[in-house]
């Protein structure tokens, strides 16, 4: 089974949970532990040997254009909102027609690599999508009860049990049937999970939310525990 060659960091968002820390940079140009979010995500990915990246810009986007240089392509949304769902509609066009790689750049792993396990997992022929799930008791900074339930064969629900990571492997033909021009990718999720091929792959190692300030803080933490 081939495994996805493209990569969409999703890097437009405006991080106002940040405060302060945000009013001169966009988020993914936070440190933690003296690396970058986006540093880290691109580590990640490089990690894993995939061969085109797509990030995509709004806020500050100039900030993060010039960190990225030629370690991946642009999609620029300077001038528009469009969420997740549409940011990864508009930069299809960069990334092809095959299944790919989705991946937030604001949190931090420690453990294998999120993509590697994605990839090892993934089964086209049955899988629309294949979500990297955290179980709770790995989900630091994180106090919801979760997204999504899991089923014996690992299918996806809505439901508590498992928390979203930010990376996944995705196909992206239902994105044409998408009229809006900004929306979520849970709209595409909601119409796969009635087909029932959106899978669920829970991660074994650790993993942080970094969406505030104490999010950094108990990133670092965890990260010096785990020896990262």
């Amino acid at each position: 089974m081939s495994q996805p060659n493209s990569l969409m960091l999703f890097a437009a968002g405006f991080g106002t949970r940040m405060g302060e820390l945000t009013k001169d940079r966009p988020k993914p140009l936070i440190p933690v532990s003296g690396i970058t979010l986006l540093d880290r995500a691109l580590n990640w990915v490089v990690d894993a040997d995939i061969a085109n990246t797509v990030v995509n810009i709004h806020y500050k986007g100039n900030l993060i254009k010039e960190t990225v240089k030629d370690r991946a392509q642009i999609s620029d949304e300077t001038n528009a909102v469009l969420e997740t769902g549409g940011g990864l509609k508009k930069a299809l066009p960069l990334l092809g027609s095959d299944p790919i790689y989705t991946f937030n750049p604001d949190v931090v792993w420690s453990g294998p690599n999120p993509l590697t396990e994605l990839a090892n997992a993934w089964n086209p022929e049955k899988m629309d999508a294949l979500l990297l799930l955290i179980p709770p008791s790995h989900a630091h900074s994180y106090t919801g009860d979760g997204d999504f339930s899991l089923d014996a064969a690992q299918r996806i629900s809505r439901g508590a049990g498992y928390v979203y990571s930010g990376a996944q492997i995705i196909k992206t033909d239902g994105l044409a049937h998408i009229e809006q021009t900004a929306f979520s990718l849970n709209v595409l999720w909601d119409e796969m999970i009635k087909t029932q091929r959106v899978y669920g792959l829970p991660y074994t190692g650790k993993w942080c939310d970094v969406g505030t300030p104490e999010g950094i803080t108990t990133a670092e933490k965890m990260l010096e525990e785990t020896h990262v």
